[in-house]
């Protein structure tokens, strides 16, 4: 087992082909600390909103039209498709960023979060606000960050706080902030919800997504929530929850599967690991440095047993070819395939992950996506009725072409001092976080085109990339 990949794939997207030697360089001392120094840049706000998109949400004219209500039929459906537009392309423009960018920690990170504070929402800019709060507080401090998700315009549109009002509570916030975010499921009442509920009174959000509190909207009564009574507003109920220690366990775990393992979960690591995390007041990086500086960290329980979301399939690939799709939005309708479209989560409670990945008809294709790409194959598309999934698009199932024009020269540069007998199993070592100690030498060889070396290198990584053990992390 490979130490330094293991790592590079449970805290970022995999090893990139044009800087392992880099990496291999490297004492095995100064990892994480290179991992850590790559990602404390400020991630740039991504900014892909159509510009007239813009105008009719921040410009003075037409934001009083809208704010009346006073758009037609034609105009809401122009407005649906710009922003449907935008936001694939926030999509992709997120998909090159987890790719190329050095900041692998922190798009890791963020990618996480992005589950764990799922959110469907049509509006371009209020996803890119959320997704830049997400962005910048991915490694930072868990208690600014859930205040960030929970103050962001995606959020409280998503689970109608807008609506939240004095005398007219609406619980969908409360319950969801105690349920997924903080406590989860069993560790509070009904009860709790409805008082915090009335707590969140009067949250909402402007047209161009900034946060307003509307006090004329907001109850001011006593309420009590987890034992404590008051007349909170919502950052005192948000205080309430960071200051009960099930909310450091809650995440604690959810965090341990995604990076860890997902389903051999020891309760005596946990509550170490969140005890610490209470106590240093929720820093994310402190949890992170105790989780992958452990020594059950590269344990053989807990390497090469994770199966890769889509996501991370899809850019691992990419960083190890190294490749640029010659469709960029095939990269969409292949998340759609696979089960994990950005910013259309399933359901508020994110994607489930483990095992839910694979069925048969998405194995099959995860399998075959290295031929398709260098053979320019079709893909099947056996889409659902759902139109969000498919962003607007409407798309009906069918064939879809997946290409890529592939740079082989780091490929080639990376395995040059190997011996041509050694080659195989040298790029098995490579791209497997699992033992290559039964490698199928014999299957492989018949499969890979030994014609000359070159051929030889690139045939044997795409047929090692179409393996279960490319599957898993």
């Amino acid at each position: 087992m490979n130490k330094l990949q293991h790592l590079l794939w449970r805290v970022g997207f995999g090893p990139r082909t044009k800087s392992w030697e880099q990496w291999s360089a490297l004492p095995e001392s100064s990892w994480w600390s290179k991992l850590k120094d790559d990602s404390i840049p400020e991630p740039v706000y991504f900014d892909v909103a159509d510009s007239a998109l813009k105008g009719l949400f921040m410009g003075v004219g037409e934001l009083g039209k809208m704010e009346r209500g006073d758009l037609d039929k034609d105009e809401k459906k122009e407005i649906r498709e710009k922003s449907r537009d935008d936001l694939r392309s926030l999509n992709l423009h997120w998909i090159e960023e987890m790719t190329h960018s050095k900041s692998q920690l922190r798009e890791k990170m963020a990618l996480f979060w992005h589950g764990h504070f799922a959110s469907r929402n049509f509006n371009i800019l209020y996803q890119q606000q959320m997704l830049h709060v997400i962005r910048t507080q991915a490694l930072g401090n868990f208690g600014d960050l859930l205040r960030g998700v929970s103050k962001s315009a995606a959020m409280l549109a998503f689970l109608n706080n807008q609506q939240n009002k004095k005398q007219h509570p609406n619980e969908n916030f409360a319950r969801e902030v105690m349920e997924l975010f903080t406590l989860g499921r069993g560790n509070y009442t009904e009860n709790d919800v409805k008082e915090a509920a009335r707590a969140f009174t009067g949250w909402g959000f402007r047209l161009n997504g900034d946060f307003v509190f509307r006090k004329m909207q907001h109850d001011d009564g006593s309420k009590t929530v987890l034992g404590k009574t008051g007349k909170f507003d919502g950052d005192e109920v948000l205080d309430i929850l960071l200051a009960q220690r099930q909310t450091a366990r809650f995440v604690t775990r959810k965090l341990y599967k995604f990076l860890v393992n997902d389903t051999l979960v020891p309760d005596d690591r946990i509550d170490w690991l969140a005890g610490r995390f209470y106590d240093s007041g929720y820093q994310i990086m402190r949890l992170l440095e105790d989780i992958v500086r452990s020594d059950w960290f590269y344990a053989p329980e807990n390497t090469g047993n994770k199966i890769k979301s889509p996501v991370e399939l899809w850019v691992g690939i990419r960083r190890a070819l190294p490749l640029e799709p010659d469709n960029p939005d095939a990269q969409l309708l292949l998340q759609h395939a696979l089960g994990q479209v950005l910013f259309y989560p399933p359901n508020v409670a994110g994607w489930p992950g483990g095992k839910n990945w694979i069925d048969s008809s998405s194995l099959m294709l995860r399998l075959r996506i290295p031929q398709m790409l260098i053979d320019q194959r079709d893909f099947e598309l056996n889409t659902k009725t759902d139109d969000d999934q498919q962003m607007g698009r409407g798309e009906k199932a069918g064939k879809r072409r997946l290409g890529a024009s592939v740079d082989w020269q780091p490929v080639l540069n990376l395995f040059q001092k190997t011996p041509e007998k050694d080659l195989i199993p040298k790029i098995a070592g490579y791209l497997w976080t699992s033992s290559t100690g039964r490698l199928p030498i014999d299957v492989l060889q018949r499969h890979t085109d030994g014609s000359n070396r070159d051929t030889l290198v690139k045939t044997a990584m795409i047929q090692l990339m179409a393996t279960p053990e490319y599957q898993l992390c």
